[in-house]
């Protein structure tokens, strides 16, 4: 079983508030297909989720009834983007099917308090493609906060532990600095968790509420830390997530897990 995340700046274009891309995801959709592996996607909420969150400060916690109204206009958002990625994997014959976050899992304070994973495991089990997202979610002690895709990542690898664990963001990887506002930034192709710990990355022009690539990183350390191999890989260039799922060498960072 492979566990895909399209990142939030994959899908949408995060500088405009709902602009769903739709050809890039449908051209994602169609490299799924023709793989033909068992997958669970996690997709981020980018211009749909990140613009209202940020306005209602919803990563703070709840503080004010104004921000319960936020709370609701940001999930029907995301769960509007939800359904543009459904349909476009629906589109490909892919058995489809949403699991919001809000409604299978708690934080407290950030952190994961519950989850039911049970859930996923019968929708895999009858042949169905599962579909998650970034989710604005209860939370124990702040009332509510955010649930990111990475911390949905790192959670479905740690219990299902996939054969690959795949990053399509919108770059060719990771590189030694960030290559939107240095020249000199150089990709790498190859790494493990002791050099990753050693990567000074700095956040992104988009950093967003959930941490932007830094938070990401952080994810991929404790990704690999439970022995799974971790794959960075540019959405937006044709058939490289295809040739990831299928065993090809292609341009992406693969972050060996540790052994």
């Amino acid at each position: 079983m492979y566990l895909i995340k399209f990142g939030g700046s994959v899908i949408t274009d995060k500088s405009k508030k709902f602009a769903f891309k739709q050809k890039t995801v449908d051209i994602l959709s169609k490299q799924i297909k023709r793989a033909d592996k068992d997958c669970i996607i996690v997709h981020g909420a980018g211009s749909f989720g990140h613009i209202l969150a940020k306005k209602y400060k919803l990563n703070q916690g709840l503080s004010n009834k104004e921000q319960i109204q936020g709370f609701s206009k940001t999930h029907e958002s995301v769960q509007t983007l939800n359904t543009y990625v459904l349909k476009s994997l629906q589109k490909q014959d892919l058995p489809a099917v949403s699991i919001p976050p809000h409604a299978t899992l708690k934080l407290n304070n950030h952190l994961l308090e519950e989850i039911n994973l049970e859930i996923y495991e019968k929708y895999l089990n009858k042949n169905f493609l599962p579909v998650t997202f970034g989710d604005v979610v209860l939370d124990k002690k702040l009332g509510f906060s955010i649930c990111s895709g990475d911390l949905l990542m790192e959670v479905l690898s740690e219990h299902f532990k996939p054969t690959k664990t795949i990053f399509v963001i919108d770059e060719d990887g990771l590189y030694t600095s960030n290559p939107k506002i240095n020249k000199d930034a150089k990709l790498i192709d190859k790494t493990d968790l002791k050099q990753l710990e050693k990567l000074s990355t700095a956040l992104d022009s988009h950093a967003d509420v959930t941490g932007g690539m830094k938070g990401k990183i952080d994810t991929i350390k404790n990704i690999s830390k439970s022995g799974i191999d971790v794959v960075l890989v540019n959405g937006n260039k044709p058939d490289r997530l295809y040739k990831v799922l299928i065993g090809e060498d292609t341009e992406g960072t693969i972050v060996y897990g540790e052994k």
